[in-house]
C-alpha cells in the first residue's frame, strides 16, 4: 500500500474537524484575542483556513522562501468565505497527497525566510510538522477562542464539553 493511502485517512479526519471549527467562528469578533501576545481571531481564523493550501506547497515543491513567495494573506470577510478557502485548499492538498509517490517522502524540503532556514528535513517531516501538526496546533487555539466567545467547541479526538453524546 502506498504511503499516501495510509496518510489519506488521517488527512480526511483532520480536514473534517478543522472545517467544523471554522464553521463556528464568530464573524463579529475579529479583534478578539485572549491575551495581548495572542493573534486576534481575524488573523487566526484565516490562517487556519489557508493552512490546507500550504500542504500543497509542501507536497509539490522542494522548498519555500517566504521572502520571495508564499501565500497571500486571506482577509476575514465571513465564515462562509473562510470555509470556502479552506475547502479549496483541502481539495488541492488531498489531490497532491494522493499523487505523492513513496520516493518523494524522503526527498529534502526546506522552509526559509530570506535564505535563513526555518525548517530543513524530509518532505515527510515537513508534511507532518510544518503542515499537519501546525494545522492541528492552530485549530486547538481556535477552539479556545470559540470557548471564550461562548461558541460550541467541536469534538476533535473525542467528545467536547459541548457534545450531547451522554458521556
Amino acid at each position: 500500500m502506498p504511503i499516501s493511502d495510509l496518510l489519506l485517512v488521517e488527512f480526511d479526519e483532520e480536514m473534517k474537524k478543522t472545517r467544523t471549527a471554522l464553521e463556528r467562528v464568530p464573524v463579529d469578533k475579529k479583534d478578539f484575542a485572549p491575551h495581548p501576545k495572542s493573534m486576534p481571531l481575524g488573523k487566526l481564523a484565516p490562517h487556519v483556513a489557508q493552512l490546507a493550501g500550504f500542504g500543497v506547497i509542501v507536497l509539490t515543491t522542494p522548498e519555500l522562501d517566504f521572502s520571495t513567495g508564499g501565500i497571500a494573506r486571506l482577509p476575514f470577510e465571513s465564515t462562509d468565505q473562510l470555509v470556502k478557502a479552506f475547502d479549496e485548499g483541502a481539495a488541492q492538498a488531498r489531490s497532491a497527497l494522493k499523487n505523492t509517490p513513496d520516493e518523494a517522502w524522503t526527498q529534502p524540503w526546506k522552509l526559509s525566510f530570506g535564505g535563513k532556514p526555518i525548517f530543513s528535513g524530509s518532505r515527510f517531516l515537513a508534511y507532518r510538522q510544518m503542515f499537519l501538526n501546525h494545522l492541528v496546533h492552530h485549530r486547538a487555539q481556535l477552539g479556545v477562542y470559540l470557548r471564550l466567545n461562548e461558541k460550541p467547541v467541536p469534538a476533535t479526538y473525542g467528545p467536547s464539553a459541548d457534545d450531547t453524546m451522554g458521556f
